[in-house]
């Protein structure tokens, strides 16, 4: 196996690695594109509770969500990846805003039992190596009452924006790792049978899973520096030489001339509104 498999099959070199330093160098374009989702979110949350958000990266989610809860409240984050909470516990500091925020895998981390009114995630609950042993987790740390909401996406056929990247840098980087269904990932959640079903073994119960539809925007100027960052083909141009790596956006720059109108990038995001009681 590659060592670019190696980096992608283990999630805390990913995200403390290529992955997580993508995030960084992108956090307010991701931000802004992503901002449909995060309302969604936020609209779940209501004053004086106890929120824990999945795989927060660099805490957007997790800072509108204490905002939303004002002083009564409280809003934690949890991520493998260093890099990217420095960015959030950075950003709270900034902005005084009163989060918290913990580096473990929420699969394995010691929770407090019955801890949380909310759980919530923004795309961050498809990397777990063992989804039942994580949610199973995350379900003993809800106390009885309490919700999950979280969006995962749903499959790479129904998101062309998400691989049109790979598609047209394959023919110019051979070692881009193959996505593999079902493994942890951007897709992996994308077959909602096999969500209902973690769910299930892992003790949530009224699981309620919607497909949605929403657009996302990002501004036109920003769309090589989201190329050369994100997804398998990011990961492997940080490591590529100038002249490969100028071959490569610009393959990928002219593939992306469907998604550019004037000086705006759109795109349909389909996803899962997934929700789940802990009784």
């Amino acid at each position: 196996m590659s060592d670019e498999h190696q980096d992608y099959d283990d999630q805390e070199t990913l995200w403390n690695g290529p992955a997580g330093r993508a995030w960084v160098e992108t956090q307010d374009v991701l931000d802004g594109m992503f901002q449909p989702f995060e309302d969604r979110l936020t609209r779940e949350v209501t004053a004086g509770r106890r929120v824990l958000d999945v795989g927060c990266g660099t805490g957007s989610t997790t800072l509108a969500i204490a905002r939303q809860l004002g002083p009564t409240g409280s809003s934690v984050g949890i991520d493998l990846s260093a890099p990217m909470l420095t960015v959030a516990q950075e950003r709270a500091r900034q902005e005084g805003v009163a989060a918290d925020f913990i580096r473990a895998d929420a699969q394995a981390h010691a929770f407090e039992p019955a801890d949380f009114d909310l759980i919530v995630s923004r795309f961050g609950v498809m990397f777990f190596d063992d989804p039942v042993r994580a949610f199973a987790n995350l379900r003993r740390t809800a106390r009885n009452g309490a919700g999950l909401r979280f969006i995962a996406w749903r499959s790479a056929a129904e998101n062309p924006f998400m691989t049109t990247a790979e598609h047209a840098a394959a023919p110019m980087l051979p070692e881009l790792p193959a996505r593999r269904p079902g493994a942890p990932g951007q897709f992996a959640f994308a077959d909602s049978g096999r969500v209902q079903a973690i769910l299930e073994a892992s003790g949530w119960a009224g699981i309620d899973i919607q497909p949605i539809n929403l657009t996302c925007t990002l501004p036109e100027r920003d769309l090589i520096r989201y190329l050369s960052w994100l997804g398998p083909v990011g990961a492997v141009l940080q490591r590529a030489d100038e002249p490969r790596r100028g071959q490569v956006i610009k393959a990928m720059r002219a593939a992306f001339d469907p998604y550019v109108s004037g000086a705006e990038v759109r795109f349909t995001a389909a996803c899962w509104w997934v929700g789940a009681q802990a009784l």
